[in-house]
């Protein structure tokens, strides 16, 4: 039986309006480090930084409300004793806003041939020295004291989407376990920086409702400041994927913010948004952007095509800018020909820029109650292909 933690939330959820005719919700997490307004999409700062973006564009020019940086990374470089020493990961790099870690059980995990899962933890050997190193439970949540994230996650086992019934099912009874001791340790420890810290189980189970059932079930008891959904965008079919967070938000408490973990794209970030998701994160922005693809409220646009080269006309022509608009596509697909590191930040800036105005745009629809009708146009605007 898992523990429940009785007294009172750590992080607050206001839910403030729910779409007709559709299970997208806008509402308002508020932590330490400020207010987020849902739904919301999170750049990626693995590192402790979001690849070619400074932290003043990553506040002015994108308005991102949280980031995320990774436990796994973080804990190799700069290291527990560092970050200890800055007073947590907000001093260390300057980002005063909300921060979110992943336990980094996703990045062990992908360590196939480096790793070893036993019931203790996950053993593995650093992708930058070959060092051994083991994550269990409870360090997991020490070292995301240390490192002082808002919101930090369980450390879980994240299966292939093609996992077979028997591997998802003993994946799944491992990660709840581990769970179990994981929240026991988050419940008997404080903040190391002077603010509180929230602590978020995920819900695992691969493409098996009755396996997300279940996980959903036994998180839901928790009572946790918030939800998220693992195990998802890794190599099932979408129709699959939207499915399965069907499944699991029938079950997840409606007053906790939910939090669908590495998707995705825009198309993805819709679907999600309207099956009842509230938090989004993804490296996509940023690592298409850098290999220069742009994602647009007309369509996607490869920057390094030919068709561009003559082309005068600003990044994004109607609608909203997203960047400079003295940036145009010829200059711009110039940049990444030439190989000059301004495309690469120019496509980071505006690809972020742009999520986060989809889902200020779809929360702006589910306010007015119009979500359901708006949706489609945008879907098919941002799936295609210019």
């Amino acid at each position: 039986m898992l523990i429940l933690r009785l007294e009172k939330q750590i992080m607050e959820f206001e839910l403030q309006a729910t779409a007709p005719a559709s299970a997208a919700r806008a509402g308002l997490i508020t932590t330490d480090h400020g207010t987020i307004q849902t739904p919301i999409f999170m750049p990626v700062g693995t590192l402790g930084s979001v690849k070619g973006v400074h932290q003043h564009e990553l506040r002015n020019d994108i308005n991102a409300q949280i980031i995320l940086g990774n436990t796994y990374h973080l804990y190799l470089r700069p290291g527990t004793e560092i970050l200890r020493r800055a007073g947590g990961l907000h001093k260390f790099n300057g980002w005063e806003r909300p921060i979110l870690t992943d336990s980094g059980g996703f990045q062990v995990f992908s360590l196939s041939s480096n790793r070893k899962l036993t019931e203790e933890g996950a053993h593995f050997r650093s992708h930058i020295d070959g060092s051994k190193h083991l994550f269990t439970p409870e360090n997991v949540v020490d070292i995301e004291r240390i490192i002082g994230a808002d919101i930090m996650m369980a450390l879980d086992e994240c299966p292939p989407g093609t996992s077979d019934y028997d591997y998802a099912r003993r994946s799944l009874d491992l990660t709840m376990r581990w769970l179990k001791r994981g929240w026991q340790r988050y419940n008997e420890t404080e903040g190391l920086y002077g603010y509180r810290q929230a602590y978020f189980p995920i819900v695992q189970g691969c493409t098996y409702k009755d396996l997300r059932r279940r996980a959903a079930a036994e998180v839901a008891e928790l009572n946790a400041d918030g939800n998220a959904i693992g195990g998802l965008a890794v190599g099932e079919p979408a129709e699959v994927m939207y499915e399965m967070i069907e499944v699991v938000n029938e079950i997840l408490p409606t007053d906790k913010p939910r939090y669908l973990m590495g998707v995705g794209t825009p198309a993805n970030i819709l679907e999600a948004i309207d099956r009842g998701v509230d938090m989004m994160d993804c490296v996509m922005p940023t690592r298409n952007g850098r290999n220069g693809m742009l994602f647009t409220a007309n369509g996607i646009m490869n920057m390094r095509n030919k068709k561009w080269a003559d082309d005068f006309s600003p990044l994004q022509e109607d609608g909203p800018s997203y960047v400079d608009r003295v940036y145009t596509k010829a200059y711009l697909r110039h940049l990444f020909i030439a190989n000059e590191l301004l495309a690469l930040q120019i496509a980071s800036i505006h690809n972020l820029a742009f999520y986060l105005w989809l889902v200020g745009e779809a929360r702006k629809h589910i306010i007015a109650g119009d979500f359901a009708t708006w949706k489609p146009a945008m879907l098919e605007n941002v799936t295609r292909r210019l």
